[in-house]
């Protein structure tokens, strides 16, 4: 059975594509539109399907969307509707007449917003571009194949059904959902059980995101610089913060509308330049945003005696917060979603319609790595090269040379095998550079025209973290930071946030080999088994997808090298 999973409503459009409890492939949009996630989440835009990742993910399975069982769309508009799709005869796609609305609406574009959701299963089947008709012509849906799954509970099953545990406790924290910003739930199988949750106006997420605005930056897009810009600040706010969150005692809370202006000033405007308010602001922010989710995550414990937590949503990529939480030692272990934000719902879809429709408590799919999207072998590589006239030469060892570019503080680009699903480059479309002098770190800033306060984030073979960085253990994703040992810190300058932690990747070699084999070659040159690895990307825009891609990224870049399959382009 072949479930087709869809994120649309909002932003990071995804798709991702599931055979009876496998996953077979899963990607983001923005890789081939090249539009940075996928939209900007606006209500008029919910009529953009994913059609690209799509097709994608039909062509590597092989097969046509008539080939498709079932379509899982991570949003179900008939909850912000007076009459549930349960309770109404409905044929798809329904006409405006059909519609039974709100007599209140929270915004005028909020019918809008909907009908296109509504209207999605026509527009997968006659709305695609006509240069992807190949897979897509002549398809029909029937009503009992689309499946509307909630926003929170696509976040969850992200979180629980890929995850290790068969047993855990899921909590889920973004912008919003439907109605949703916080859920949590007990997960068992393939099943999970809504213990309770946190509506809209009051959202954890959303206040992140008008911070994020307020100091100048785009919300829904930039809250990670945010997190990085916290590290240099003090919290002289935190009682204002303090103030406006009120924590109950049964996993409730709620967040009074924001004053920021009245509380800090005029909001910085793009461009400015940062001040110690700003480093404050976003520190204070930071801290209150961990004494929050603790106090919920107490909570969850309590409520469900859970041994493991499994966490999703946008506020889930919060590396920081995730840390604390790991720290606090309330669960014994905690698994991220990789893909947290909204292109994960799609994969929470997909799986949670397999689970339920086939009836099984079975788990066929453990997610172990991210490495879900599109890859290029060496001959398709080769033939692009040539036809775009580029100078290359074959490498006899990818990693053994590589490394000796590394040692010799070149800046790579990395591109290998499929890429990564979620927003973390994890080595396959990667930026490589020596962590040995400090200086590099301003070097890759300037490479990628971003601020100077970001930190650029260390790769680690698994079986060597423990010596480099305190408590360091399985973490392939990217979603934790960990305190670099001090006896270490001289070693890898690059690599130290001004806190002294890192966001570290370990990786071992049946994640992906080459990667592996290319640290392993730079510590047999400099004693050193960690490499700097940023995102294969420059300001604004997504992290590259294609060979061409990377090509033009590279060539409008000062990189030193590109490392494309087995061929090395050098400047």
């Amino acid at each position: 059975m072949y479930t087709l999973g869809i994120n649309a409503a909002f932003h990071d459009s995804a798709a991702c594509l599931m055979e009876d409890g496998r996953l077979v492939a899963a990607v983001e949009d923005e890789r081939f539109t090249h539009v940075k996630h996928g939209k900007r989440p606006i209500p008029f835009s919910a009529y953009e399907l994913p059609f690209h990742a799509i097709d994608y993910c039909l062509k590597t399975a092989g097969i046509h969307l008539k080939d498709v069982d079932h379509v899982a769309y991570s949003f179900d508009p008939y909850i912000l509707m007076d009459n549930p799709a349960h309770e109404k005869e409905i044929s798809l796609p329904l006409k405006p007449s059909e519609q039974v609305l709100h007599e209140k609406w929270k915004s005028p574009w909020d019918p809008l917003f909907l009908s296109a959701i509504i209207n999605a299963p026509g527009q997968l089947v006659d709305g695609y571009p006509h240069h992807l008709q190949q897979r897509f012509k002549g398809a029909t849906l029937a009503p009992e194949q689309w499946h509307f799954v909630e926003h929170h509970l696509s976040h969850a099953a992200s979180a629980f059904l890929p995850s290790p545990y068969e047993e855990a406790a899921v909590m889920t924290i973004d912008g919003r959902g439907e109605t949703a910003t916080t859920t949590f739930n007990m997960g068992s199988g393939n099943q999970m059980e809504r213990l309770a949750q946190v509506d809209m106006p009051h959202s954890l997420g959303l206040l992140y995101e008008q911070v994020t605005s307020y100091l100048g930056f785009q919300h829904s897009s930039d809250e990670y610089r945010v997190m990085a810009l916290a590290s240099y600040g003090k919290p002289v706010y935190v009682q204002v913060f303090r103030d406006m969150v009120h924590l109950m005692d049964n996993g409730m809370y709620t967040v009074d509308d924001e004053h920021f202006t009245e509380a800090f000033g005029p909001a910085r405007k793009k461009g400015e330049p940062f001040t110690m308010i700003h480093f404050n602001i976003a520190h204070s922010l930071q801290v209150v945003l961990e004494e929050s989710v603790l106090q919920l995550t107490r909570w969850l414990k309590d409520k469900t005696g859970a041994a493991n937590l499994c966490f999703a949503g946008g506020v889930a990529l919060n590396c920081v917060l995730n840390a604390t939480l790991r720290d606090a030692g309330i669960f014994d272990g905690i698994w991220v979603q990789p893909a947290a934000g909204d292109a994960g719902t799609a994969l929470g879809a997909a799986m949670w319609t397999d689970a339920q429709l086939r009836h099984t408590d079975a788990r066929g799919f453990c997610m172990e790595h991210a490495y879900w999207g599109p890859e290029y072998e060496d001959e398709e590589i080769r033939r692009f090269l040539r036809w775009a006239k580029v100078p290359f030469r074959e490498m006899k060892d990818v990693a053994a040379e590589t490394a000796e570019l590394l040692a010799q503080d070149k800046i790579i680009g990395w591109f290998q095998g499929r890429m990564e699903f979620g927003p973390r480059a994890l080595g396959s479309r990667s930026i490589l550079a020596s962590p040995l002098k400090a200086e590099m770190q301003a070097k890759l800033n300037e490479v990628k025209d971003r601020e100077d306060f970001r930190p650029v984030a260390p790769a680690v073979m698994e079986e060597e973290a423990a010596k480099w960085f305190e408590q360091a253990d399985y973490s392939p994703f990217m979603l934790f930071v960990y305190k670099v040992k001090p006896e270490m810190a001289g070693k890898i300058p690059a690599v130290c946030h001004v806190d002294g932690t890192a966001r570290i990747q370990t990786v071992n070699r049946q994640q992906h080999s080459r990667y592996y084999d290319l640290l392993k070659a730079f510590r047999d040159r400099t004693g050193v088994p960690v490499l700097i690895n940023t995102s294969f990307n420059t300001l604004g825009k997504p992290i590259v997808c294609s060979p061409r891609d990377a090509l033009e990224c590279f060539w409008s870049s000062p990189f030193d090298a590109l490392v494309i399959g087995s061929y090395l382009i050098e400047k």
